[in-house]
């Protein structure tokens, strides 16, 4: 059931970012309206949800590039999440520095990285999930 949530939720986040990217800034920006995007900003919203479904359903184990980097940001995020999240404000706003952090970003990065070590778990191969072994 979560494992069909979350590849819900990439595909939402592929077909429409820019609600995702608004609710985001909702949450995390003190100042919002200030926010200016980039022009590739929903591009990178749209990786992301192409990343979780593209290990949810096709599993680590076809994907390890893949795998590997989100394990790699996920386990940044939930250690030290602050270097993740200037990277990722200075790809995503032209204006990075002059927007304003709500003092509940850092603990709700490392809540995304949670969710990235969560995706990448759920990721077992899909394969050996949707058969059963069988012995002879």
């Amino acid at each position: 059931m979560l494992r069909t949530l979350l590849i819900l939720f990439g595909v939402v986040e592929i077909i429409l970012p820019k609600p995702v990217i608004d609710a985001c800034e909702r949450i995390g920006l003190e100042n919002p309206d200030e926010a200016r995007l980039r022009p590739g900003a929903d591009l990178l919203a749209r990786l992301e949800g192409l990343i979780f479904v593209w290990l949810l359903v096709r599993g680590r184990e076809k994907a390890p590039v893949t795998s590997t980097l989100l394990g790699l940001a996920g386990t940044v995020a939930v250690v030290y999440p602050k270097p993740l999240i200037r990277i990722s404000q200075s790809f995503a706003y032209e204006n990075s520095r002059q927007l304003e952090l709500r003092s509940w970003v850092e603990p709700a990065a490392r809540l995304l990285g949670a969710l990235y070590l969560l995706v990448l778990f759920l990721s077992g191969d899909s394969e050996a999930d949707a058969e059963p072994e069988t012995t002879t």
